[in-house]
C-alpha cells in the first residue's frame, strides 16, 4: 500500500463509515465528522481524486473510488486490530478508540502483520476472552 498522509486515510475511513451508514457522502456530512470546516474537506477531496481514491462534484457528494475503498477498508482493519489489541489489556473503550486511530498511521507493516498474527493466535484457541477475563481480575488487586 502507497504511503497516504495519516489526515488522507482518516478521510478514507470516515467516508466509507458514511457510505456504510448513510449511503452517501456531504461535504458537510465530512465535515461534521472530522470537525472542520467545509471549504478545507473541499480541498482534501480534490486531494484525494487527484490520487485516483475519490471522485467529487462541485456543491455535490463524493464517492471512493475502488482503490479509495481499499485503502480505507486496511486503514480500518489496522485500527481496529489495534483497538482490539489495547481492549484485551482493559484500556478504556474511548482510549482504546482514540488511542488506535493514532498508533494506526504510526506502526510498520510488519508490526501490524504480526499483531493481526497474534490476535488470531488468541482467538483460535479460545485464549483471548480468558486472558482478558484474568487481567481485568489482576487490574482490581
Amino acid at each position: 500500500m502507497p504511503k497516504y498522509s495519516s489526515r488522507m486515510e482518516d478521510y478514507l475511513k470516515t467516508m466509507l463509515r458514511l457510505v456504510e451508514t448513510k449511503g452517501f457522502i456531504r461535504t458537510r456530512d465530512l465535515a461534521r465528522e472530522l470537525g472542520i470546516r467545509p471549504p478545507s474537506v473541499t480541498e482534501m477531496l480534490g486531494k484525494l481524486e487527484k490520487e485516483g481514491l475519490a471522485k467529487h462534484e462541485k456543491y455535490g457528494g463524493a464517492v471512493l473510488t475502488e482503490e479509495g475503498r481499499r485503502i480505507a477498508g486496511l486503514v480500518r482493519q489496522r485500527q481496529e486490530t489495534i483497538e482490539k489489541l489495547l481492549r484485551l489489556m482493559w484500556v478504556p473503550e474511548k482510549s482504546a478508540h482514540e488511542d488506535s486511530c493514532r498508533l494506526e498511521h504510526q506502526l510498520s507493516p510488519a508490526s501490524l502483520e504480526q499483531l493481526k498474527r497474534f490476535l488470531k493466535f488468541l482467538e483460535r484457541g479460545g485464549e483471548y476472552e480468558r486472558l482478558r477475563k484474568d487481567f481485568g481480575k489482576l487490574q482490581k488487586t
